[in-house]
């Protein structure tokens, strides 16, 4: 079946992409859960950071340092302050949206073994957005956890990939000179003959087309195949995505 635009009229006035989204990793976990080994749990994990607000103030304790009220503690607390801050702006901290499967060694810990990244429009709008994917992404590989990064994203002309490689100073020759904007990679970084090696596996998308077959390592030798076409159209008929 073919991949559909999500972003763009006619299905965005029908359907959301937010739907997708939020679907997907647990249509992916339930497929995931007939392949996994036993010693191996998948769990779906969905955070809207801009869409969610927290009020935190109702949490928050003021009075957090207990006082006789005596004039050696008061004078004691106003002894030294610091300079003028060399920066003050009014911000947000980011709070980046996450749709994600996480895949866990129920034997070892829950030790994180594998994750995959559904890349929503907020992950590619601002440079600093894109900055913290990727380097959510390096920190993950680094601790040995094989990513699959799947980005339907039509709307933002931007491949994080690409980025992630920049990152780490690599590129893939299979990028081209202009990377598409929709595309599924599975990225590990494992030792090699007492080195460490990136290896990673491009699969450019379009629209028409049907989505591809991924590797997920588990471990160093044992991988699963990842089928996104199959969890695509089951989370489509589900959420009678025409």
């Amino acid at each position: 079946m073919p991949l559909r635009d999500h972003f763009r009229p006619p299905l965005s006035n029908r359907t959301s992409w937010e739907g997708l989204h939020g679907g997907w990793p647990m249509v992916i976990v339930q497929q995931l859960g007939r392949v996994l080994p036993d010693r191996y749990v998948a769990e779906p994990r969905v955070h809207l950071g801009s869409q969610v607000e927290i009020d935190v103030a109702t949490h928050d304790t003021f009075n957090t340092v207990e006082s006789d009220g005596s004039a050696d503690e008061a004078e004691a607390l106003t002894a030294w302050s610091p300079a003028q801050p060399t920066l003050a702006v009014e911000t947000e901290l980011a709070d980046p949206d996450e749709y994600e499967v996480r895949v866990y060694d129920a034997q070892h810990g829950r030790r994180l073994v594998a994750a995959v990244e559904i890349i929503s429009p907020a992950n590619k709008d601002r440079p600093e957005s894109r900055g913290q994917f990727v380097a959510k992404c390096d920190a993950l590989l680094r601790h040995g956890v094989s990513i699959v990064l799947v980005d339907l994203v039509t709307v933002r002309n931007f491949n994080l990939y690409a980025q992630l490689l920049e990152w780490v100073g690599q590129r893939d020759a299979t990028l081209g000179d202009d990377p598409p904007c929709i595309y599924g990679a599975a990225c590990r970084w494992h030792p090699r003959g007492g080195r460490r090696w990136l290896e990673a596996w491009n699969r450019p998308l379009a629209l028409g087309q049907p989505l591809p077959v991924l590797p997920m390592y588990l471990s160093e030798k044992l991988t699963i195949p990842l089928d996104l076409e199959s969890s695509y159209e089951q989370t489509c008929r589900d959420l009678r995505i025409p």
